[in-house]
């Protein structure tokens, strides 16, 4: 098994808050695994973790085989963060937020190439935003902006992609095609993991499931997952009504 990801004992505490204890995961290569914990549960902190965007108090990560700050740099390992983490203000267009994901393959210039600009191009295209390339970031709906997103882990060729709660507040065409898109990802060989609340969806979309609450508490096919028993582990009893 080649190995995307290797999270290996990861703690991460937030003042008196312990946002994660002691995480372990590997994912592999060619698969999209979906990460699943109530709010609260670490989710977005291990992305943070993953990405070298938060430094854990203990434990380490390798993506491909390499730090975080490597895979960062070489393009390796690609983000779409969630909608607040986003300044939908600056004044940016489409075309270059997803145009970002092409700088670790521009050099120290960061002059955009004919090949950087068909790679975004064909980026734009395959998510659909063609017509919305020169309109500013901010002015596209909710699920646009997730699929501009996509775009620039595509354009980027990164072969790790980690999406943080790609699917809320989208409309079910975005939802679809974002779907879509990361199936086809992970049929190429690439890596994806997708944290989602929408657990009706995981069966279809994913490949293999994480419970997550503050520590891995299952990694399995994601029927094996979904059982309520094993959500009750995470959500608590409650889960049994709602699935």
């Amino acid at each position: 098994m080649i190995e995307a990801i290797r999270v290996d004992g990861v703690s991460v505490s937030y003042g008196d808050v312990q946002a994660l204890d002691g995480v372990d995961l590997v994912l592999r290569s060619g698969s999209v695994c979906g990460l699943i914990g109530m709010n609260g549960s670490g989710k977005s902190t291990l992305f943070k973790v993953v990405m070298g965007m938060v430094k854990p108090d203990r434990g380490s990560v390798r993506i491909a085989g390499t730090d975080s700050a490597s895979a960062r740099k070489s393009g390796t390992v690609g983000y779409v963060p969630q909608s607040e983490d986003v300044d939908w203000s600056f004044p940016i267009s489409v075309r270059d937020v997803v145009m970002t994901g092409r700088y670790g393959h521009m050099g120290f210039t960061r002059r955009a190439r004919a090949q950087d600009r068909a790679a975004v191009d064909a980026a734009l295209e395959r998510v659909e935003l063609t017509e919305f390339a020169d309109r500013q970031i901010g002015q596209l709906s909710g699920g646009q902006k997730k699929r501009a997103f996509v775009a620039r882990g595509i354009a980027q060729d990164a072969s790790v992609l980690l999406l943080d709660e790609p699917f809320a507040g989208v409309d079910k065409r975005s939802e679809a095609t974002i779907s879509q898109l990361l199936r086809e990802l992970a049929d190429d060989g690439r890596s994806v993991l997708v944290s989602t609340h929408d657990l009706h969806a995981v069966p279809k979309l994913c490949d293999e499931a994480i419970l997550l609450m503050r520590r891995v508490l299952l990694h399995s096919d994601p029927l094996t997952v979904l059982r309520p028993e094993n959500l009750a582990l995470a959500f608590g009893l409650d889960v049994l009504d709602r699935t």
